[in-house]
């Protein structure tokens, strides 16, 4: 990953090298736990492997986490979110539509399909009421003519390409935010001391730079998960007799 350096240019606006510090901001806004998507309410099925017993401490939940980045449903996050920036910044909205349809059905369990949906549509609306976008309005406007719902993934990578943000480095920050999100929810079900739960943060930073970098080198052709346990503990935690999270 490029390293960013602060300077200011003539008109007394502060940048980076390569991302305006607004962009930057907004990007900050739209990941943070603050941002009304809901992303609080799912634990991705680490709800019921807490349950199984087959996470029980920081490290196998380090390593659930990263098997999901590198080679499950975040993998393929990772690459609906690259195709929904390249569309965006070449100007080819069909192909974007085609990647919204695909992201949106592009799921192993209903839970996961409505993680995924519900965040997707509570951050698409929020965006266009905050920061209005044609794109944005287009885009939810086709999707909701096909009766298919958003994909996060795909509505954050429309908005970072919209503000003109490289797209490995808010590639980067949307996958550290869903991991956050993911260590937060262990945090509170295994359950792990605060510090532990950054250590775990700290122990993916090489996981999402590898998602990262692997997803920049793909395309949509490339999508594929060998996670089957996530999808397994997403179809347990259907049924599971005591939840604290949605999914």
């Amino acid at each position: 990953m490029a390293t960013t350096v602060t300077n200011t240019t003539t008109t007394g606006a502060i940048m980076t090298d390569r991302v305006p510090a607004l962009a930057l901001l907004r990007l900050q806004t739209w990941l943070s736990p603050a941002f009304p998507s809901g992303s609080y309410s799912y634990s991705h099925g680490l709800e019921w492997a807490i349950e199984a017993r087959d996470i029980c401490d920081r490290e196998d939940l380090v390593g659930w986490l990263e098997a999901d980045l590198l080679h499950g449903s975040g993998r393929n996050e990772a690459i609906f979110f690259i195709e929904a920036w390249r569309s965006t910044a070449r100007g080819v909205p069909a192909k974007l539509l085609e990647v919204a349809q695909l992201a949106g059905a592009f799921r192993g369990t209903a839970e996961l399909a409505l993680e995924s949906s519900q965040q997707a549509a509570g951050c698409l609306a929020t965006l266009r009421r905050v920061w209005p976008d044609d794109l944005l309005d287009l885009l939810s406007q086709a999707l909701s003519a096909l009766h298919s719902p958003p994909a996060l993934s795909v509505v954050q990578g429309v908005a970072s390409a919209r503000e003109g943000i490289p797209a490995d480095v808010a590639l980067a920050a949307f996958l550290q935010a869903q991991v956050a999100n993911l260590v937060t929810a262990g945090v509170r079900l295994i359950p792990l001391g605060q510090t532990d739960g950054q250590r775990a943060i700290a122990a993916l930073e090489r996981a999402v730079l590898d998602a990262t970098e692997q997803a920049m080198l793909t395309t949509i052709d490339d999508l594929g998960s060998a996670a089957f346990m996530l999808d397994l503990a997403s179809m347990k935690h259907e049924t599971q007799y005591t939840r604290l999270f949605r999914s």
